[in-house]
């Protein structure tokens, strides 16, 4: 069972967000909080695997409640769902140690992927600023990237890996490729293994630099 603790100050918001994380039988909603201070209080008695991170409210707001949380428990995954998904508030919260970051008009579905996914040591985000990410990552290295000469891929995984860097979800890898959900992870799974990457922006990241020039 995943843990997940709610934080934004509009009660609605966390409502709707419970209503969602509750009809999935493998989600927990552990708590709410409706500021920053609240929250590093509840994650201290509450011990979730996942929070839902809101960026602006009144007091401490997101980033800095993502800083003190991943201080006093490292082992958290905070995951920003906001409003506000432009680089100056990405950034922020990405140094701040966020491991996603969801804009909240994301898809029912998708969200309760990225809760998975975070829960599972995976970097959710939302397919805009992935794509932000990867163009940001491409920029500051001129030359595309050789993942090694003992690299290769199937023809099956260049295609997901392709669809990553289109900054596209498991969900709807799937449904692009008719796949099902489970075989389109144990493709990444095995790109991450091959290419020694941590996490799917990673993957994105290559993809985009192999575009550019470097084919396994």
């Amino acid at each position: 069972m995943i843990r997940v603790l709610l934080v934004d100050d509009q009660h609605l918001v966390r409502a709707g967000l419970r209503m969602l994380c509750e009809s999935a039988a493998d989600i927990e909603v552990v708590g709410e909080a409706k500021s920053g201070h609240e929250a590093v209080r509840l994650v201290a008695t509450a011990a979730p695997d996942v929070v839902l991170m809101d960026l602006r409210m009144p007091g401490l707001g997101g980033v800095d409640a993502t800083a003190r949380i991943l201080r006093d428990r490292p082992s958290t995954r905070v995951v920003v769902l906001t409003t506000f998904d432009d680089d100056d508030h990405l950034m922020p919260a990405l140094a701040a140690g966020a491991c996603g970051f969801l804009a909240k008009d994301v898809a029912p579905a998708e969200l309760l992927d990225a809760v998975r996914r975070a829960a599972g040591g995976d970097s959710p985000f939302s397919r805009e600023v992935l794509r932000r990410l990867v163009g940001h990552a491409v920029r500051a290295h001129a030359e595309p990237a050789d993942p090694g000469p003992s690299w290769h891929c199937t023809p099956r995984e260049r295609e997901v890996l392709d669809l990553i860097g289109a900054g596209l979800s498991n969900l709807d890898i799937a449904d692009r490729l008719h796949l099902g959900v489970t075989t389109v992870k144990t493709h990444v799974a095995n790109l991450m293994a091959k290419t020694s990457s941590a996490n799917r922006v990673q993957l994105a990241v290559l993809a985009a630099r192999l575009d550019r020039g470097a084919r396994p």
